[in-house]
C-alpha cells in the first residue's frame, strides 16, 4: 500500500491583477510561484480568472483575448516542468466551441487538468450567464497525491436547487480531501461576514477544510478586498489574510487520520466606516494607476465633499500626485476660501485659487441677447458650476491629470448636481457614499488613517468644514437644506428606496412624511438621465448606481404611495399556470 502524504503546503496568492494585462498578470504568477518554491509549497492558488482579470465583461468574448490567455497559461504550464509547485490559475477557456470560466491545474510541464465553473451568477454586478457556458460538477484534481476540490466562487454560494449544483457536496462524495476556492468577490460593507457564513455552511455539509482565496484591487467601480481565509473541518478559523492589500502566504496542512488541518496568520480586519474608507482609497488608486494617469485634479470648494475626496486622493496617491484648485465666485464665502486653503495646507498638496467672475460674466454677456427679459433663475446658478467644470477640464487636458468629481450618493440620487459642471470628471471615490456617511468619514479620517495610506496622519480636514451647514454657494446665503430635507431624513428614505426597493406606502408607514417621501421618490426618478452621464465611482453599498441599479431613463411608472393590492391567485387558471411551468422547465 502506498504511504499517504502527511503534509501538504498551499501558497495563497492574494494578488491584484490588471484587466487585460495578460503578460503582467502572468509575471505576478511567476513571482508568486518563486516565493512558493522558497517556502517549499506543493501548490500555488490564484484568484478567479486571474490571468485575464475579473470581471472581464465583453472583453472575454474576443477570440484574440481568449487565445492570448490560453497562450499565457500554456507558457506557465511548461515552466512547471522544473519540479516545483503546481499552480491553480483562473483563466477563460474555450473547449469544443464553448467559453468557460475555468481554473487550470498546471503541473509537471503540462496542463494537468481543467475545472469549469458550474454555477454562473447573474445578479447584481454579475452577468456570467451571458458570457460563459455552464461547466459540469466535476470531481477533485490530484496534486502530490492529495485530492483537491476546486469549486469556483459562485459554486459554493447557494444551496442545491433545480438549476443550481451543490458542487462541494459532489466533491466530498467523489473523494476530495481539501477544498480550495478561487474567487472574484467584490467588496461591500459587511461582506466578510456573509462570505464566512457561506464557507461555514459548505464545511458543515462536507466536513472538509476550505480555503477561500479572493483577489484584491480596483477594477472600474468594483473594489476587491482580498480578506482571504481558511477554515478547518471543525469550523475553526485557520488563517485570515489582510484586506485591501496583496498578500502571499503559505499554509501548511498536516494529516491527522483522514482529516487535514492547517494554521496560519490571523489578520485583524477593519469594519464599517473604516473598511468603506479604505475601499474608496484603493478604488481611486487603482483606477488612476491602471489607466495610466499621472495624478488627479479636483476643485476644492471649502465644502465637506471635496475635502473628503482630497483626503482620499492624497491617501491613495500621495501629495505629489494631487492638485487642488479653488474656483471662487461672488457667492463664495470668505471662510470657504480660508477653509479650502487650510485643507490644502494640512494635506500638503499643490493648490491654486482661480477666480471665475470674469469667465461667468463673459458667458452672461454672450447670452444676454437670448436671455433678454427673462428673469434670473437656476440657469445662472448652473452657469457658475459649468464654468468651474470647463476650467477643471481645461487644466486636465493641459496636464493629463484626471479630474476627480466629488458628488455623494445623496446628491446623485436626487439630482442635486449640475451636468457638465460639478459632475465633470473621470472618477468619483464617494459616489456610493451617502451624505451622512460623508460626515462620519471626514471625522474618522481626522483621528485615523488606513494601513498603506500615503497622506499625513492627524487632523487633515479642518473641523469647520465638518460642522458648518453644507452649501453649493451658487446664490446668496444658500444651504443644501433650502432644497432638500435634513440629510439624516433624506438618506434614511433613499436607503429604503434604492437599497431595499421599498414601496412608498411601507416607507410612509415607517413614520416618514408622505409629502417628503413622494417628493424624494420623484426626484430619484427624474434624475436617472443625470446618473447615466455621471463618472464611475467606487461601489461600497449592496446596490450602487450603475452596475447594480439600472433603471430606464424614459419611464412613466410612478409608485403612488397607495397600499399595494393583494395577489389574486384565482385569476390565474390552472392551464395558464401549467403553461408557465412548462415554459420555465
Amino acid at each position: 500500500m502506498t504511504e499517504r502524504l502527511a503534509a501538504f503546503a498551499v501558497t495563497l496568492a492574494q494578488l491584484n491583477p490588471t484587466m487585460g494585462d495578460i503578460a503582467g498578470n502572468a509575471a505576478k504568477a511567476r513571482a508568486a510561484r518563486a516565493q512558493a518554491i522558497a517556502d517549499g509549497a506543493d501548490l500555488v492558488l490564484f484568484p478567479e480568472l486571474f490571468i485575464a482579470g475579473y470581471p472581464p465583461e465583453d472583453l472575454v468574448l474576443k477570440p484574440s483575448f481568449q487565445a492570448a490567455c490560453r497562450a499565457a497559461i500554456e507558457a506557465l504550464a511548461r515552466e512547471t516542468a522544473d519540479g516545483g509547485p503546481a499552480m491553480l490559475v483562473g483563466t477563460p477557456w474555450v473547449e469544443e466551441g464553448k467559453l468557460y470560466n475555468a481554473c487550470a491545474l498546471l503541473d509537471g510541464g503540462r496542463i494537468a487538468s481543467l475545472r469549469f465553473k458550474c454555477n454562473l451568477p447573474n445578479y447584481g454586478v454579475f452577468d456570467e450567464k451571458r458570457l460563459f457556458s455552464r461547466g459540469p460538477a466535476a470531481g477533485p484534481v490530484t496534486v502530490r497525491g492529495v485530492r483537491i476540490g476546486v469549486p469556483i466562487c459562485e459554486d459554493i454560494w447557494l444551496e442545491e436547487s433545480e438549476d443550481y449544483e451543490n458542487v462541494v457536496e459532489t466533491l466530498a462524495e467523489t473523494g476530495a480531501e481539501i477544498i480550495l476556492v478561487p474567487n472574484g468577490s467584490p467588496y461591500a460593507r459587511d461582506k466578510n461576514d456573509v462570505r464566512l457564513s457561506v464557507a461555514v455552511a459548505r464545511v458543515t455539509e462536507s466536513g472538509l477544510p476550505l480555503v477561500y482565496l479572493n483577489q484584491v484591487g480596483g477594477q472600474d467601480e468594483l473594489v476587491f478586498d482580498g480578506a482571504s481565509f481558511a477554515l478547518n473541518g471543525d469550523l475553526s478559523l485557520a488563517a485570515q489574510l489582510p484586506v485591501f492589500e496583496e498578500s502571499i502566504v503559505t499554509l501548511r496542512f498536516t494529516r491527522n487520520g483522514d482529516d487535514w488541518r492547517c494554521a496560519g496568520p490571523i489578520a485583524t480586519l477593519p469594519e464599517g466606516d473604516k473598511a468603506d474608507y479604505a475601499a474608496c482609497v484603493l478604488g481611486l488608486r487603482d483606477y488612476v494607476g491602471k489607466n495610466g494617469f499621472p495624478g488627479v485634479l479636483l476643485g476644492i470648494s471649502g465644502g465637506i465633499d471635496s475635502a473628503l475626496c482630497a483626503a482620499i486622493a492624497v491617501d491613495a496617491l500621495g501629495v505629489d500626485q494631487v492638485h487642488g484648485v479653488m474656483l471662487p465666485y461672488r457667492y463664495t464665502a470668505a471662510h470657504s476660501i480660508a477653509d479650502a486653503g487650510e485643507l490644502a495646507g494640512h494635506l500638503g498638496i499643490r493648490y491654486e485659487v482661480l477666480p471665475i467672475a470674469e469667465a461667468v460674466s463673459g458667458f452672461e454677456t454672450i447670452l444676454s441677447g437670448l436671455f433678454k427679459n427673462l428673469p434670473p433663475d437656476i440657469t445662472e446658478e448652473n452657469l457658475q458650476a459649468r464654468t468651474r467644470g470647463t476650467l477643471l477640464m481645461a487644466i486636465s487636458n493641459k496636464t493629463g491629470l484626471m479630474v476627480v468629481t466629488t458628488g455623494n450618493k445623496s446628491e446623485m440620487s436626487v439630482g442635486y448636481a449640475t451636468l457638465y459642471g460639478d459632475m465633470n470628471g473621470g472618477f468619483n471615490p464617494i459616489k456610493d457614499i451617502y451624505k451622512t456617511q460623508v460626515f462620519r468619514l471626514a471625522s474618522l479620517r481626522n483621528s485615523w488613517k488606513p494601513d498603506g495610506a500615503l497622506g499625513p496622519a492627524g487632523e487633515v480636514i479642518p473641523p469647520d468644514i465638518i460642522t458648518r451647514p453644507p452649501t453649493a454657494e451658487l446664490r446668496e446665503n444658500q444651504t443644501d437644506q433650502d432644497s432638500l430635507p435634513p440629510y439624516d431624513v433624506l438618506d434614511a428614505i433613499l436607503e429604503r428606496l434604492v437599497e431595499r426597493e421599498q414601496p412608498l406606502d411601507q416607507i410612509i408607514a415607517a413614520g416618514f412624511d408622505r409629502e417628503i417621501v413622494t417628493r424624494i421618490d420623484h426626484l430619484l426618478n427624474v434624475a436617472e438621465y443625470k446618473r447615466r452621464q455621471a463618472a464611475p465611482g467606487v461601489k461600497v453599498t449592496p446596490r450602487n448606481f450603475g452596475r447594480d441599479r439600472r433603471y430606464p431613463i424614459t419611464n412613466r411608472f410612478r409608485d403612488k404611495g397607495e397600499k399595494l393590492p393583494a395577489v389574486d391567485e384565482a385569476l390565474v387558471s390552472r392551464g395558464s399556470k401549467a403553461s408557465i411551468d412548462a415554459f420555465e422547465g
